[in-house]
């Protein structure tokens, strides 16, 4: 896929995503409730997902832990084929606008 291909992929996943009640596009990526889920780096998808999730992602080499300054990530996925963008991209929408259990009793 070339790079106009990407962003047009890119593009098309903000666009469906900003309906939803809370999503924003900043500078960074795409932020529900002023937390950031999703961005591009290069040619690749960074998403955020649960521990569970991230470890299996790279136990069967769908996705690659993102790593920010030196350091892996346990929740930060980093997935470089395009056709996985829009379902993990509505995954990571899911797991960080979702209030935390318990946390108002």
């Amino acid at each position: 896929m070339d790079d106009s291909s990407k962003r047009d992929l890119y593009e098309n996943l903000l666009v469906s995503l900003s309906d939803n009640e809370g999503v924003s596009i900043t500078a960074e990526g795409l932020v529900i409730h002023d937390k950031l889920f999703a961005f591009v780096d290069g040619d690749d998808l960074i998403v955020e997902v649960t521990e569970h999730r991230a470890a299996d992602l790279t136990a069967r080499g769908v996705a690659e832990a993102f790593t920010s300054e030196g350091h892996p990530s346990r929740k930060w996925v980093r997935v470089s084929d395009q056709q996985l963008w829009p379902e993990l991209t509505r995954e990571a929408h899911e797991f960080v606008g979702e209030p935390p259990v318990g946390g108002e009793s």
